[in-house]
Formats: structure tokens, C-alpha cells, sequence
């Protein structure tokens, strides 16, 4: 349990198991808390560190805007932070919030991401289910009251520095979720392999899924029967699972491990070459 100090803020983290890093980011109003049921799974053959963002969990806000952009920059100084050495990477998994923040971090520095996982986030603001963008729209003083009911509200006031400022929180989650955003075109400068993971019943939409696995080079023809045309990228649809269950489920880490210990994920020469 630790603080490393980047950009201007103290960002709160743990870390579980040796090896090959891996930066995990938990999703909106949560902590390092949310990651507990996958984080025994994912350490048994990694460096686990979870992350408090911005003005979550132990993590103390600041006097600056909650932007994707800025906790992308935000976890690419923590990566630097690491000591990895030169030319480390380490793998970045995130969840909804922090697949935004996940996804960010790999356009901006590229460099830094070995592997990238991204659970139940879109590419496009328009890729949430249009109940999800009307939820965006609640998040205010009134949403912020009725959230003390829940059991992310009874974290965070265990855990926050400043519990009094959950409304600042709120407010700065509605304000940033409801900005349109279409990051499409900056897909392209990834380099890190990528996995998509939803549930079937996600909150954004399958065509969108779809869509997002395409600018990834997934899912653009038939693989070939030895699989020398397939993708690099990875999509996983999680049968049973929700936006709200995903990332509290064996079934996530039982589809991501293979993808994170892969020697390689390029497909085969085609045979006969």
C-alpha cells in the first residue's frame, strides 16, 4: 500500500504477486476494492497493481476537471513511477471508468502499454445503450444523496481521505460522462495488442462492440482454416453477464489470462510457407 505522486495528484495503490506487470483499473465511484474477486486469479502470475484514480477511493480529488485524457496522462506517469526500466511495459486491464482511462493511456503513450484490456467500455460515446446516456444525465446533487444507499458509497466513506467530497465526485462523473467523445480515429495509434470484453447483456450496444472490434482489425474477413488470417486482437462476449457483474466474475479472468500469457498473440504463417 502506497502513493505515488504524478501530475499534480497522490494516486493510492496496491500491489499483489511478481512478474509481468499488470496496472488494473477499477470502475466508476469505486477502488482497488472493486478488483478484490479477480485480483487472486490475475496475481498468481503477475504483478497486480490496482489503482485509485482520480478522486476515488483513497486517492484525494483535485482542483482539475475528471477527463479520460487527464487520468490516461495520470497512469502513464504512474507506469514511469514504477522504475520498470528501460523500454518496460506493463500490461493495463480496466473496467467501464478505468477501461476509459485504460484506453486513453494506450492512445497518448503507446510506448508504455505492453497489453491492453478493455471491459465494458465503447470507443464512441453513442456506443452506450441509450438508458445508460439517460443515467449520465441524473448524476447530479439528487444522485449523489441516493447513492449514499450503496454499497460504493459505504466503501468510499471508509476509504476516502475527504468523505465530504462524494458530491464533488458525483458531479464531476456526471459533467465528464456526458461529454460526446468519438475516439475512433485515434484507435490507430495503439500498439499494444487489445482484448475487447463484454457481457451479453452489456450496457453498450453489440453493433457498437462490433464496430470497435473492426478499427481493431478484428472480425473484417474469415480467418483462414489455419488461422493466418485471424486479428491480433481478442473479443470476448461473456455469456450471463451484465455491465454491473462482469468484473466481479471468474469468467473474466478465465478469458483474459489466456490472452495476457500468450508467447504471442500474431497469427500463424499461412501453411505451407
Amino acid at each position: 500500500m502506497s502513493y505515488a505522486d504524478v501530475n499534480g495528484i497522490s494516486l493510492y495503490y496496491e500491489e499483489h504477486g511478481s512478474g509481468q506487470p499488470l496496472v488494473l483499473l477499477h470502475g466508476g465511484y469505486g477502488s482497488g476494492e472493486m478488483c478484490a474477486a479477480i485480483v487472486p486469479a490475475l496475481a498468481s502470475g503477475r504483478r497486480v497493481i490496482t489503482v485509485d484514480l482520480q478522486g476515488h477511493g483513497r486517492t484525494a480529488d483535485v482542483d482539475r476537471p475528471l477527463r479520460f485524457q487527464t487520468m490516461g496522462d495520470d497512469i502513464a506517469a504512474f507506469i514511469r513511477h514504477l522504475g520498470l526500466g528501460p523500454g518496460a511495459q506493463a500490461d493495463v486491464m480496466g473496467y467501464s471508468l478505468g477501461a476509459g482511462a485504460a484506453l486513453r493511456t494506450a492512445i497518448q503513450h503507446p510506448d508504455l502499454v505492453r497489453r491492453l484490456v478493455i471491459v465494458s467500455h465503447p470507443v464512441r460515446h453513442d456506443g452506450w445503450f441509450p438508458e445508460s446516456l439517460a443515467g449520465f444525465d441524473q448524476m447530479g446533487p439528487a444522485f449523489a444523496d441516493a447513492m449514499k444507499q450503496s454499497p460504493l458509497y459505504e466503501i468510499y466513506s471508509r476509504v476516502a481521505p475527504r468523505v465530504q467530497d462524494w458530491p464533488v465526485l458525483v458531479d464531476k462523473m456526471g459533467t465528464m460522462l456526458r461529454q460526446d467523445y468519438d475516439w475512433s480515429a485515434e484507435v490507430e495509434k495503439i500498439t499494444a495488442p487489445v482484448m475487447l470484453v463484454y457481457g451479453d447483456a452489456d450496457s453498450v450496444r453489440p453493433a457498437h462492440i462490433a464496430d470497435f472490434y473492426a478499427l481493431l482489425g478484428g472480425g473484417l474477413r474469415d480467418a483462414n482454416w489455419d488461422g493466418s488470417a485471424r486479428s491480433v486482437a481478442r473479443l470476448a462476449i461473456l455469456p450471463g453477464h451484465t455491465h454491473y457483474d462482469i468484473f466481479f466474475s471468474p469468467d473474466l479472468t478465465s478469458a483474459v489470462i489466456p490472452f495476457l500469457d500468450a508467447a504471442s498473440l500474431e497469427p500463424p504463417a499461412p501453411m505451407g510457407q
